[in-house]
């Protein structure tokens, strides 16, 4: 657990307190569903380390989930080009904790206004609201998008443009189910596969050309 992660659900975690203590006055049954609602919480707002791969040219998961789909597609915010994006849901029980993929400095960061949509749906990716950061070092330049989903409402921004990250470090969450898309250069090679459960900063989706 980490402080940081965990102060991000601190409204929820007092509203759940109150609700819980107020229930016992009438009910110890409901008050022990509150009490499992605060649990599941604690396990929601979870933040584990997680071991850098060795290989230098790996791309790590930027965040936990099940890979939804891969296809070339045009970057429009940062990039302007051509690109492979790997989608990557994440649903209720996963780690919702996003980390670089790559090594580098923050070169872009923007929020983009838009709908909840379920975030398993196509046009999730073009409507939701969104926040798109680049990072940048002298192999590549990666984009990645949080979106947020039908019950996902917040993004949360730890790192600023111009902050040098290594690869897996902690830039940001998003707050309940969502997704969050990896834009590569159209030489990486990808090295996951539609269905593939992955660990944000573990988990290598691509690697990068020599």
């Amino acid at each position: 657990m980490r402080f940081q992660t965990l102060f991000e659900g601190r409204w929820i975690f007092a509203i759940l307190l109150i609700l819980a203590i107020g229930s016992a006055l009438i009910s110890w049954w409901l008050a022990l569903f509150f009490v499992a609602l605060i649990l599941y919480t604690i396990a929601f707002f979870r933040d584990p380390n997680r071991p850098d791969p060795a290989d230098q040219l790996a791309v790590v998961a930027a965040a936990d989930g099940t890979v939804a789909d891969i296809q070339e597609i045009d970057e429009e915010e940062f990039l302007k080009a051509r690109s492979k994006r790997i989608g990557i849901f994440l649903s209720i029980f996963d780690v919702h904790t996003n980390r670089a993929p790559v090594s580098g400095r923050i070169a872009f960061r923007q929020h983009r206004k838009g709908f909840c949509f379920d975030a398993r749906r196509p046009e999730s990716s073009e409507k939701n609201e969104a926040v798109t950061w680049a990072f940048q070092n002298p192999r590549a330049t990666i984009v990645v998008r949080q979106l947020t989903g039908a019950i996902a409402r917040r993004i949360v921004g730890w790192a600023k443009v111009g902050d040098e990250l290594r690869r897996g470090q902690r830039f940001g969450m998003i707050r309940f189910g969502s997704r969050t898309e990896v834009y590569l250069p159209l030489d990486a090679e990808i090295l996951v596969k539609v269905g593939d459960h992955v660990k944000g900063g573990a988990s290598v989706i691509a690697r990068l050309p020599e």
